[in-house]
């Protein structure tokens, strides 16, 4: 495995870890809110207003989208700000702690309601989310693909994986490398998932300042490969 290959493959693992972590601890302690793949919380609203449910918990769910372009869209300045593809990472990273310390520490110093405190955070992730989507979208050589919505990754791999099972792994190569490829991802998600839950369920948002940290070491291996491939 070249060393090149080992970063991507280190890279889309920890990418899907983070935003199946972080989809995962919004929903089960964000009153039921997707960070990352936003376009669930439509599916969530309207349930809950077929449901009858017209409280402001039902609609705020649908400002994760406005809240979401705005992120991309300031992702978008920052990959032509700087020259440094990972510093969109950087701030993703910075952000997430902030969160997690949000979480911490804002109920101690506020007087603020609980769910108010609750949307702040869960909209300030939502914010961290859409700059990793940015990153995908704009630097897609870094990664195997998208880390944020599993859907297609595994369409993929169930295309590959049939591929294999009719011709074989050694007369379908590039189905078998690109199966593998989906495994990193899905199996990185997969893996957030289930940690983000159990985390978040014990900790509350608190844990957010985990994936926080695995991003800012992402950056800094980043930015560390990429000084070296300059040298």
């Amino acid at each position: 495995m070249t060393a090149t290959k080992h970063s991507i493959n280190w890279v889309t693992f920890l990418l899907a870890w983070v935003a199946g972590y972080c989809d995962t601890a919004t929903f089960v302690s964000g009153d039921g809110i997707f960070s990352a793949h936003v376009t669930g919380n439509f599916i969530v609203f309207a349930a809950q207003v077929s449901s009858g449910s017209t409280s402001a918990m039902a609609w705020i769910k649908l400002i994760t989208f406005p809240v979401f372009i705005i992120a991309v869209m300031t992702g978008g300045w920052l990959a032509e700000k700087f020259a440094q593809k990972y510093k969109i990472l950087l701030a993703e990273g910075i952000i997430l702690l902030v969160c997690g310390a949000l979480a911490f520490l804002l109920p101690m110093i506020t007087t603020w309601e609980a769910k108010l405190v609750t949307y702040l955070i869960v909209m300030i992730t939502v914010l961290g989310m859409g700059l990793q989507n940015a990153f995908g979208k704009l630097f897609a050589k870094e990664t195997h693909g998208p880390t944020t919505m599993m859907t297609g990754n595994v369409t993929q791999a169930a295309l590959d994986l049939g591929n294999v099972i009719r011709k074989g792994r050694l007369e379908n190569e590039l189905s078998t490398i690109s199966l593998n490829k989906q495994i990193v991802t899905i199996g990185g998600f997969l893996a957030g998932c289930l940690i983000g839950a159990f985390l978040s369920r014990w900790v509350g948002l608190t844990a957010l300042m985990i994936p926080g940290v695995a991003i800012i070491i992402c950056y800094l291996q980043g930015e560390a490969a990429a000084n070296k491939s300059e040298e």
